[in-house]
């Protein structure tokens, strides 16, 4: 009976994916339909652990944050939680063998949230971004490979590097929401209320390198069911980095850098274009 409970979980994990991001779930549903399911599971698992961090301001955000990591805990010791977010993540971390200490770095770096406000070594800054970005890049590809670890341990260094690079470019895009309402500054010995363009090249200098590892060494090189799906959202991340780049750095402040849903299906059709005649 157990069965249509999950149904009803992975259902809530894909709605969630679907309400919180147009892009990701646009993404997703160029995955094989055998894998969709479990990359909506992380996904529902990493957006509510940011939302408590993120949106929640007027609760006890610790107590919420404590509270859903002893939960996922507690579902993946008995394999099933009432939270249907948590039950339908426990499975995927069962069936794919997702390591304990993924979900232990993405929860530490969620937790860093609630206190860290600025970076100020290169250190902390690699650390929080290992955790909130690095790993769900490895989530993702325990998925993509299925069990073959020879192929997990070829494309873990770029699945890395693309959790990167979607993270940083993620934080350029959020600049104004980190800065203004959450009084965060991720990128370490920079002023981000006053970003100069000598600082924003370095930046995304060091994402463009990202993106050209991640690419060559791993998207071309991913199983067929994930390949397209992947390079849909590099593509996506592509396009809102060259449009932070053509971003004066005194305007990226003002607002939140954004891709017109027109633009998004202008990507698709393109990436399906080349994916059709194998260019990627």
């Amino acid at each position: 009976m157990k069965f249509l409970f999950d149904e009803v979980s992975f259902a809530t994990s894909k709605l969630v994916t679907k309400k919180y991001s147009t892009s990701f779930s646009m993404a997703v549903r160029m995955l094989s339909p055998k894998i969709r399911s479990a990359i909506y599971n992380i996904y529902g698992f990493v957006r509510f652990a940011d939302e408590i961090v993120d949106s929640f301001h007027d609760y006890d955000k610790e107590f919420l944050l404590d509270k859903f990591e002893r939960d996922y805990h507690l579902a993946k010791k008995h394999k099933i939680s009432l939270n249907p977010i948590l039950n339908s993540f426990q499975e995927t971390v069962e069936k794919y063998n997702i390591e304990e200490d993924m979900v232990a770095a993405f929860m530490s770096s969620m937790r860093s949230d609630l206190y860290e406000t600025n970076y100020t070594t290169n250190e902390e800054y690699e650390t929080y971004i290992y955790g909130s970005a690095d790993v769900v890049g490895l989530m993702c590809l325990k998925v993509f490979v299925n069990g073959n670890q020879e192929k997990y341990e070829e494309l873990k260094e770029p699945a890395m590097r693309l959790g990167s690079a979607f993270q940083k470019v993620n934080f350029l895009r959020d600049l104004k929401q980190d800065a203004e309402i959450l009084n965060r500054s991720y990128f370490p010995n920079v002023n981000l209320k006053a970003l100069d363009n000598k600082s924003k090249k370095e930046i995304i200098d060091d994402i463009e390198a990202d993106f050209e590892y991640a690419f060559q060494e791993g998207i071309l090189k991913l199983p067929m069911e994930a390949k397209f799906g992947v390079y849909m959202a590099y593509r996506y991340y592509r396009k809102l980095l060259k449009k932070i780049k053509n971003t004066p750095s005194s305007k990226i402040i003002e607002t939140r850098i954004r891709i017109s849903n027109p633009m998004k299906i202008n990507i698709l059709a393109r990436s399906y274009i080349k994916y059709k005649l194998n260019l990627i």
